[in-house]
This record gives C-alpha cells, sequence and structure tokens, in this order.
C-alpha cells in the first residue's frame, strides 16, 4: 500500500509542469496580422516621344502685299498676287511626357518645320519701252518654324497591343522669314522676256515673331514592347497670321516705313508616325 502511494504521488508530481505548459500555451496573445508595405515606383509613368511629320496639304500663304509710291503723294496701296504657294513637306518633334492613367497623358514637345513661299503676278501696264507686254513679278522666300506645345491624350483603351486616342495641344510658335527676293521683268504677250535693260531684282528683309498655336491630334500607338510604342495619327495644327517682309532699301530710301507683307498664317494638315519609351 505505501508503495502505491508513494508511485502515485510521484506521477501526480511529474504531470503537473505538463499541465502547466498546457495552460501557457492557451494564454499566448496572438497580434493582429500587419498590413504589407508594398514599394512605391518613384517617377513610374515619364517617358520620351520623337516623331516625324508630312505635311498632306499646307495653306496660309500670303495673298496681297503693299505698294508704296513716294510722290506726288506717298501713298500705300494693297496690290493682289495672281497665285501664292507655301510648301512644308516635312516636320519633325522631340519631347517628354506622363502618363497619369491608363488613360490620361500628357507631353510637352518642341516642334521644327521648314519650308518655302512663292508667288507671282504680272501688272495690266506695258512694259516700258516696247509696244505691248505685261511687268511680271517672281517671288520666293523660305521660312523657319521653332513651336514650344503643351498636349494633353485621352487612350481610349487597348485592344491587341493596339491603342486609339485623341489628343488637343496649345502653345507658341516663332516663325522666321529668310529674306526675300522679287525678280521684276518683262513679259510679252507670248510669254518670252522682253523689254531693254536687265531686270530689276530687289530684296526685302524676313520678319520674325511668335505666333499662338493649337492643335489637335487622333492616332493609334503599338506596343512593341514593354517599354517601346510605336505611334502613328494625324495632326490638325494652325499657327496666327503675322508679318512676313519689310520693303526693300530704295523704298525705304523714299519714305516707305513699317511692313509690306504679311502672311495669312499657317494651317497643317499632317500625318506623323514616331516612338514613345517609357523610362520607368
Amino acid at each position: 500500500m505505501l508503495t502505491r502511494i508513494a508511485a502515485m504521488s510521484c506521477l501526480a508530481v511529474l504531470g503537473l509542469p505538463a499541465a502547466a505548459s498546457a495552460a501557457d500555451l492557451d494564454e499566448i496573445i496572438y497580434a493582429r496580422e500587419l498590413p504589407v508595405t508594398k514599394p512605391v515606383e518613384v517617377g513610374s509613368g515619364w517617358y520620351l516621344r520623337g516623331d516625324l511629320g508630312y505635311s498632306a496639304r499646307t495653306r496660309g500663304e500670303a495673298t496681297s502685299f503693299s505698294s508704296f509710291t513716294a510722290a506726288p503723294v506717298p501713298t500705300y496701296t494693297v496690290t493682289t498676287y495672281d497665285s501664292s504657294s507655301i510648301e512644308n513637306d516635312w516636320s519633325g518633334s522631340v519631347g517628354v511626357g506622363y502618363s497619369f492613367t491608363d488613360y490620361l497623358r500628357a507631353d510637352l514637345t518642341f516642334d521644327y518645320t521648314r519650308g518655302n513661299f512663292g508667288s507671282s503676278r504680272a501688272s495690266a501696264a506695258a512694259c516700258a519701252g516696247v509696244a505691248s507686254g505685261t511687268c511680271a513679278t517672281i517671288e520666293s522666300q523660305e521660312f523657319e518654324q521653332y513651336g514650344l506645345m503643351a498636349n494633353a491624350y485621352v487612350d481610349l483603351g487597348t485592344f491587341a497591343g493596339f491603342t486609339p486616342y485623341v489628343g488637343g495641344g496649345a502653345g507658341m510658335t516663332r516663325v522666321v522669314w529668310d529674306t526675300l527676293s522679287r525678280d521684276n521683268r518683262c513679259v510679252s504677250a507670248l510669254g518670252n522676256a522682253c523689254g531693254a535693260g536687265t531686270p530689276t531684282d530687289t530684296t526685302h528683309l524676313g520678319e520674325e515673331s511668335w505666333r499662338f498655336t493649337y492643335a489637335l491630334m487622333a492616332g493609334v500607338s503599338y506596343d512593341l514592347s514593354r517599354n517601346l510604342k510605336l505611334d502613328v495619327g494625324y495632326r490638325y495644327s494652325k499657327i496666327d497670321s503675322g508679318e512676313q517682309y519689310g520693303y526693300d532699301a530704295a523704298s525705304i530710301a523714299a519714305g516707305a516705313t513699317g511692313v509690306q507683307g504679311f502672311d495669312d498664317g499657317f494651317e497643317n494638315h499632317e500625318v506623323r508616325a514616331g516612338l514613345r519609351y517609357a523610362l520607368w
């Protein structure tokens, strides 16, 4: 009996730590799951772009200019061109932009364009020294344009890598006209050169000025890779009218002042293709 009581006492003593350990486990307080911190991509959304454009149609050539007569009274007369045209084939632009969302982005671009102006006219008066014929004038002048534009676009969703979009922009363009060359000559009724003496050619200093510009765009981009997109679209742009060229040296010496010729602004319809590269 004593042996049995001693054995039961030993088992009771040995079981106490196990029971205590089980009780301790029940009293453990589990902390709530903490939120996982995700790294933020600093600067994500920035992209670079470059485009080439071909002008399918350009309008805005000067249709008239001012003629100066010194005697008997200084007089300025509006003279109309028989024909005039502006050629402006190629253009280019580079810029940097930011995609705010998958559907909205904006960029700043620097645009460059060059082209030339040509015109002709014929007076009703006969050439000096001949019985018939007219005095014909042919003009030529080159220009350059430097534009700074702020543009915004709405992407309409991506389908199999293609993303159509529409957009608009506004900014300022520096229009720089080179020296205008005016070739005056006598042309007979048959169309060949006639008259005595050498035809009188004059030069007129070109003008330059900043002009307000706006543009409307539509097109589609294609994902060439994760960071590179091909962009093809149509762009309409309008540059305000402004000063084109001044008077020749002889007219200025005779008293002419101010600007002789003004352009009617530039209206371009362009097809453009370029690349957009996401920096991050």
